[in-house]
C-alpha cells in the first residue's frame, strides 16, 4: 500500500521525521515494511552527499589556491573568510524559522563563493601593494580601502539576483 503526502505550508523534512516518529511509536508486524519514498527520501540522499560535497569542494579550493598564490597561507587566508559566513547563515535561519533545506544548502554554497571571491580580491591586492615596496598593514588597510566600492557592487548584483531564489519565488519552490 502507497501513502501520498503533499504538504501544502510545511517542511517535508520535518513531516518526514514526525511520520517516522510515529512509526516508531507504533511498530509494524515484520511481514509490513515502512519506506521513505519521493521527495523526502530523495532529500535526505541529498543532504548526505551534499555535505561531503561541501567538504570536498572546500579542500578543492583550497587546493587551487594554492597554486593559484603559489603559498599555503594566503589560500587560508582567504578560506578564512567561509565560518563567519556559514555562522551568519546559521543564525538567520534560525532567526527566521526557516528550516534547514537544500534551498538553504545551496545559499550557504553560494555564500562561499561569494566570500571567497571578495577574500581573493582583497588578497591579491594587497600582493600588488606589497610588491610596490608598501608595507604590509598599510597594505592590508589601502587594499580593504580601495576594493571595498568593487567588492560591495559584485556583491550586491549576485545577492540581488538571487533575491528570487532565497524567497522561494516559482512554480515548484514549495518542495524546498
Amino acid at each position: 500500500m502507497d501513502i501520498y503526502v503533499s504538504p501544502k505550508n510545511e517542511d517535508i523534512g520535518h513531516l518526514a521525521d514526525q511520520i517516522e516518529h510515529i512509526i516508531k511509536k507504533n511498530p509494524l508486524s515484520d511481514d509490513l515494511r515502512v519506506e521513505m519514498r519521493g521527495s523526502a527520501g530523495a532529500m535526505r540522499e541529498s543532504f548526505k552527499s551534499f555535505g561531503l560535497g561541501l567538504i570536498l569542494s572546500v579542500i578543492l579550493v583550497y587546493l587551487v589556491l594554492v597554486a593559484q598564490f603559489k603559498s599555503f597561507v594566503d589560500p587560508f587566508v582567504i578560506l578564512l573568510a567561509i565560518p563567519p559566513g556559514v555562522i551568519g547563515t546559521i543564525f538567520i535561519l534560525l532567526l527566521t524559522d526557516t528550516p534547514l533545506s537544500i534551498m538553504a544548502f545551496m545559499g550557504t554554497v553560494m555564500l562561499i563563493g561569494v566570500s571567497v571571491s571578495d577574500s581573493i580580491l582583497i588578497v591579491e591586492f594587497i600582493h600588488r601593494l606589497r610588491s610596490t615596496g608598501v608595507e604590509l598593514y598599510d597594505a592590508i588597510k589601502s587594499a580593504c580601502r580601495i576594493r571595498l566600492r568593487p567588492i560591495i557592487m559584485t556583491s550586491l548584483a549576485t545577492i540581488v539576483g538571487l533575491i528570487p531564489m532565497a524567497f522561494a519565488l516559482g512554480a515548484g519552490s514549495e518542495a524546498y
